[in-house]
């Protein structure tokens, strides 16, 4: 019987980590998550695959570790010894970084060098899949494509381009299977609240149930690339699975403003979000980056990936899960389907 492979997931417990979780255990692998520390519990996103660590022979198994200690991470590997390694830890709220952006330099950036440095002090024999960001463009001008030259505009930005030059780095000085996939912005239902796309279709739903009255937003001319996160995963598993390591855009091809999203979202809901939105300069950020949409012809030629979610899809998806966890903790809720004809 062939041996199960073996996938070391970071950030297991965010958006990406859950999604990528589902899919290897679908390909029947064995999934070793780190996670951080913490006094509450923050696995929310995968307590519906979660397995007992009592039972004899748990497909998944959470491990804690700190992309800030080197020790930890080295001690993981060499423990584990997994064939494929998907680095999705990071400080990953861009607005965020401006308020930390030491810290983000520390985890987004120099946390990458620390697991490199660890598959190459370990000697693991390992694939390596790091999470670059379409933020790294900046004000690049669209389309952007893996020879589009980086201009960050935050210090997320910069730290995760200095986190893909290194794994470009560590690929070239030392033969490490290493990719980068240049991922444009990808959303879901388990999108954090503090994201704007969640932002939005979580307070449209609270709005509709007449439990929030105003949302707030900053800038509603951002221009972005949208697409389902449960589609990028499977790009990133695919890169993985090749003979030789490289580097890919992952996007859809298509923009939307901020405003798109809000019409999208509003409308699903038969209201008008010009009613309820109010604009706060305090979510503007100091370097704005005002368009990005991708070119991922080299993923769909090479890869034969594509995304199957489209925006309206994927935005109608995000306001279903709302909707439905609003009227969870809602006492003598309506029906789901009465709000959408209403």
């Amino acid at each position: 019987m062939t041996e199960m492979k073996k996938a070391l997931i970071t950030g297991i417990t965010g958006q990406d980590g859950s999604y990528l979780t589902e899919f290897l255990l679908s390909k029947s692998y064995r999934v070793y998550g780190v996670i951080r520390r913490s006094s509450s519990f923050n696995t929310g996103r995968i307590d519906h695959i979660y397995q007992d660590p009592h039972d004899p022979d748990p497909k998944l198994k959470l491990i804690y570790g700190d992309l800030n200690d080197a020790s930890s991470l080295n001690k993981i590997i060499r423990t584990v010894q997994p064939d494929e390694i998907y680095h999705l830890g990071a400080q990953s709220h861009v607005r965020v970084s401006f308020d930390v952006p030491e810290y983000t330099a520390e985890i987004t950036g120099l946390g990458t060098v620390r697991l490199l440095e660890a598959i190459r002090e370990t000697g693991v024999v390992t694939k390596f899949y790091n999470a670059s960001s379409s933020e790294m463009f900046g004000s690049a001008p669209p389309p952007q494509s893996e020879n589009t030259a980086f201009q960050p505009r935050s210090p997320y930005a910069a730290a995760k381009v200095y986190a893909h030059w290194m794994t470009v780095n560590y690929r070239e000085g030392y033969n490490l299977f290493a990719c980068n996939g240049i991922l444009f912005n990808h959303e879901s239902p388990r999108r954090g609240e503090t994201f704007v796309t969640r932002k939005i279709t979580k307070a449209a739903a609270r709005i509709k149930l007449g439990l929030q009255k105003k949302l707030f937003l900053g800038n509603l001319d951002a221009q972005r690339d949208w697409g389902f996160a449960g589609d990028y995963v499977e790009a990133m598993w695919m890169m993985l699975q090749q003979d030789r390591p490289d580097d890919y855009v992952i996007a859809t091809g298509e923009t939307h403003t901020v405003r798109e999203f809000l019409d999208e979202t509003f409308g699903y809901l038969g209201m008008d979000w010009t009613k309820y939105v109010e604009i706060d300069a305090r979510y503007y950020r100091p370097t704005e980056v005002d368009a990005l949409c991708g070119d991922a012809s080299k993923a769909k030629q090479l890869l034969n990936w594509r995304p199957k979610v489209g925006f309206a899809q994927l935005v109608h998806m995000m306001v279903d899960a709302d909707v439905e966890s609003e009227l969870i903790h809602t006492e003598s809720p309506p029906k789901k389907h009465e709000l959408l004809e209403k």
